[in-house]
Formats: structure tokens, C-alpha cells, sequence
């Protein structure tokens, strides 16, 4: 079937939903794009000042939620309606965003991201199940490319204008502007909603006990299951380019080459900022895509699986090995095309071997991956990046134990800071100052007598922050390993 045959096919709702899925995905990644260097950001740079570790347990408990709930979700969307889904969704992710606008600590952080985790797993059952319902056989790899490609479109704007919303050292961060824009995309789906989607099939009369039943029955869909486990590993190591790279980025690795190359608003202290780097990942799948969903068309769906999760784990594991911002953009190229290979085949292969009558069921279901991943991946990273790659606990480390800086002059640094409040910080903020949160890096450039770059050079060499991505990919050899056997498995009992 020629390329124009199987766009034709594509039923009106399949665009409506892409529509809707852009707004929500600008939403999501502007602040997905800032969250993990603001809540980690220190009271000079206007941040929560939270420990990874803490970052972490935010995100596992958002994750939860926005991960596990389809599970159930799916099945009621299926049968009380996709649009109050829709309502619903659209309603809590507006208050969410507004409630991360004027965070303070942990717990309003907690809730805030507990809130926008819901309204995004009631979101995207009803979403994913349209798309399902929308494409057959013959054209379902083509419209499951699409609409990865439209999703992302939303993907690459968001990390831009977030960038432009959030500020920069020189003229003072305004973090708060994106959360506040978020809401605002949020609530433009709305009218696409209420006026040009339509309900994708009747009301089935079954009630919320059946509904409950349908989902432990699919549960219980062995192979299915082997499949989601497998695929674990995968966004385990995924959501790690979302949730910490970006850290890692800001912290260590030297891109003022790259700077040079983009307009001020996007760079910060002569640097990328770290969301732009990551936005290579949705330029890569704007342009790419399409095309490459026709190629990876041609392949056996378990066969390109795999194959994509080779490519993204060895890029994956090389990003985090080298301080250059150029080596980095690089491997980010390759992941993408991974993530281009087997996400969106993760995605068909559920959809063409689901019941017919229990899409949104199984696609719902198919978040189990994504929440064991995501839940366990900030579990362990969080607290690996604090034992092993945060720069702030490093640099305190290294001036106590290599230049026997005595720890009372530590702690007159952070008091002479607290009195003069240069950076006009709250009373609040400047209260839960301590030293265990303060950022000591200037004071190492200073008696290193080195500029910022050299100063990391010198921490990098004497702590091997590197380490934690060799820790991390290994989750994704693992997959590897598993998704071959399962392969095998397959092809033998046929």
C-alpha cells in the first residue's frame, strides 16, 4: 500500500487527537525540560535546593501515578467516555502546573507533581486508544510514526520556550513563567475537545466491576505481560536522559562550542543550557520520523524492538563517558534514532495484538513498563548521582578532604553569604541556608585560581562522575539480553 493509501486511512480523530496530543506535549516537556535543574538549583539560582535523592522520590511518586492509574483508567475510558477523560485530565494538569508555579519545598513539589502525574495517565489512555481504534494492519506502522513524529513537534518547542521563560544568571531566573505557560497550553485543549472530537464508539453498559474484571483478565495475559517486564528496562534507562542527563549536563560537560553556534536566550554561563541539548532528541524525530518509520516498516516488529534498544543503550552509556558538549549532542543523535527504531514499535506491536474491543485497555496496561521503569530509575538514580556525580556535595567533598580546608571556614562562607544576601533571596530561603545545600563552587575557582571549566576538569579527574552511566545502561544490556531470548521464544513456538 503506497504512503498516500495509508494516510487516507486514517480516520478524522486520528488527527484530532495529534492536535490535542501537541498542546499537551508542549505543556509537559516545558516543564519536563527545567524541573530537574530547578528543584536541584540552589537558593542563588532561585531553585528548591533539593538533594537528587529527594528529586528522585518526587519523581518515582509521579511516576506512579501517571504510569499505574492507566491501568485502571484505560479500562473505565472504555467504557464512560473519552471525553470526560479528556475534561478531567485537561483540568488537573492546569492545577498542577499552577501549583508547581509557587512550590516551595518537598511536599508542595510532591503534590504538584502527584497532580500533573493524574491528569496525564487519565490523558493518555483515551489518546492512545483512539490512535489504535484509528489505524489497521496495513497502515498502523506508518500511523503510529506520525504520530510519534507530532508528539515530538510539541517535544522540541516546549525545551525553546521554556528556555526563553526560565531566565539565566545574568538577568535573574524566572523558573516560575514556565509552569504559568503550561497551564496556558493545557487549557487550549479544551477546544479541540468540546468541538471537534467525537466520541470513538457507544457507551458499552458494562459496569465498573466488569471494567475492573476486563483489566485483571489482561493481566493475566501471560505473554503480554513476559513483554512489559521486558521492555522495563528499557525506560528505566529512557527517563534517565529526561530526568537526570540534564543535571549531568548543566554540572559537567563543557559545551562552549555549541554555544556559540545558538542565540543568547538558549545558552547560560557560555554554556547550552542542558534542556537544549536534550532537544536534539525531538529534532532528530521531527525530521526523521516519518521516513524512518517507513524503513523500520519493513522489518519484523520484535526484530526492530531490539535492534533500537541496542542502538539507544551504547549511545546511552557514551553521552555520559566525556565532558565534550559536541560527543554529547552526538550520541543524543544516536539514541534518538533507537528510541525512533523501538518505541514506536513497542506501541504498534500492543495495538495490532490487542482485542479488538479492549485497545485503550491494553494500551493503558502498557504503561506498566513505563511505571516500573520510571519508578525505579529515580529509586536508584537519585541517590546514585548524590554518591557519585553532584558536583555540590563534590566540590564540599574535595575543598575538606584534598585542600584541608577547615569545615568552620565552610561554614563562615555560607553565613557571611546569609547576612549580605546578595541575590536578594526570600527570608524563607535564606533560613534553610546551610552548608549542606550551599554552593561552594565559586569558592573552589577562587582558590583554585581556575576558571569554571578547568575547576570541573580537575573535580571530573578526581571523582569519575562518569560512573553512574555505566551503572544505568546496564539496565539496558540486560533488556537487550531479555528481548533476544523472548524473540527466540516466539519464533520457536510458531
Amino acid at each position: 500500500m503506497s504512503f498516500f493509501s495509508q494516510v487516507k486511512g486514517f480516520q478524522k480523530n486520528y488527527w484530532i487527537v495529534n492536535v490535542m496530543e501537541v498542546f499537551e506535549r508542549l505543556a509537559f516537556f516545558s516543564v519536563r525540560a527545567v524541573l530537574p535543574l530547578w528543584m536541584v538549583a540552589t537558593a542563588d539560582q532561585h531553585g528548591l535546593g533539593l538533594t537528587f535523592t529527594e528529586k528522585g522520590l518526587i519523581f518515582s511518586v509521579w511516576a506512579a501515578c501517571q504510569s499505574l492509574i492507566p491501568m485502571f483508567s484505560g479500562s473505565f475510558t472504555d467504557n464512560f467516555g473519552y471525553k470526560r477523560s479528556l475534561y478531567t485530565a485537561f483540568s488537573l494538569n492546569i492545577f498542577g502546573y499552577i501549583l508547581m508555579a509557587n512550590a516551595t519545598g518537598f511536599w508542595t513539589m510532591m503534590i504538584a507533581g502527584i497532580t500533573v502525574g493524574t491528569g496525564t495517565a487519565i490523558f493518555k489512555p483515551p489518546v492512545q486508544g483512539t490512535i489504535a481504534s484509528s489505524v489497521n494492519e496495513e497502515n498502523s506502522s506508518l500511523g503510529f510514526g506520525i504520530f510519534y513524529w507530532i508528539v515530538n513537534i510539541g517535544g522540541f518547542i516546549a525545551p525553546l520556550m521554556a528556555s526563553a521563560l526560565r531566565g539565566n544568571n545574568t538577568d535573574g531566573y524566572t523558573w516560575h513563567f514556565v509552569f504559568y505557560a503550561a497551564a496556558v497550553a493545557t487549557a487550549v485543549n479544551f477546544i479541540p475537545t468540546i468541538f471537534f472530537y467525537k466520541e470513538p464508539a457507544a457507551k458499552t453498559g458494562r459496569s465498573a466491576k466488569q471494567a475492573l474484571q476486563n483489566t485483571l483478565t489482561a493481566l493475566k495475559d501471560k505473554d503480554f505481560m513476559i513483554f512489559l517486564m521486558i521492555f522495563s528496562g528499557f525506560w528505566l534507562m529512557f527517563m534517565q536522559l529526561w530526568d537526570l542527563l540534564p543535571n549531568f549536563i548543566d554540572q559537567w560537560i563543557d559545551s562552549r562550542d555549541l554555544a556559540k553556534l545558538l542565540p543568547a536566550f538558549l545558552t547560560d554561563h557560555g554554556s547550552v543550557k542542558a534542556e537544549q541539548i536534550i532537544n536534539i532528541n525531538a529534532l532528530c524525530i521531527i525530521l526523521f520520523m516519518v521516513p524512518w518509520s517507513i524503513i523500520t516498516g519493513k522489518f519484523p516488529r520484535l526484530v526492530a524492538i531490539t535492534a533500537g534498544i541496542f542502538v539507544t543503550t551504547f549511545a546511552f552509556l557514551t553521552a555520559g563517558l566525556f565532558m565534550a558538549g559536541t560527543i554529547t549532542a552526538i550520541c543524543i543523535v544516536f539514541f534518538s534514532f533507537g528510541e525512533m527504531t523501538c518505541s514506536p514499535k513497542f506501541s504498534e506491536y500492543i495495538g495490532v495484538n490487542a482485542p479488538a474491543d479492549k485497545k485503550a485497555l491494553y494500551m493503558g496496561l502498557a504503561n506498566i513498563p513505563f511505571a516500573l521503569g520510571w519508578i525505579v530509575g529515580n529509586m536508584v538514580s537519585g541517590p546514585l548521582y548524590d554518591a557519585f556525580a553532584n558536583k555540590l556535595i563534590i566540590t564540599r567533598q574535595y575543598l575538606l578532604e584534598v585542600k584541608r580546608v577547615p569545615l568552620d571556614t565552610l561554614k563562615d562562607i555560607v553565613e557571611k553569604y546569609k547576612g549580605s544576601n546578595p541575590d536578594k533571596l526570600l527570608p524563607e530561603t535564606i533560613e534553610k541556608m546551610n552548608i549542606e545545600t550551599f554552593n561552594f563552587f565559586p569558592y573552589f575557582q577562587q582558590i583554585m585560581g581556575v576558571d569554571q571549566y578547568e575547576a570541573n576538569r580537575i573535580l571530573w579527574e578526581a571523582y569519575h562522575p562518569w560512573r553512574i552511566w555505566v551503572i544505568l545502561s546496564t539496565f539496558g544490556f540486560i533488556t537487550i539480553i531479555s528481548m533476544l531470548a523472548y524473540s527466540f521464544n516466539k519464533r520457536k513456538n510458531r
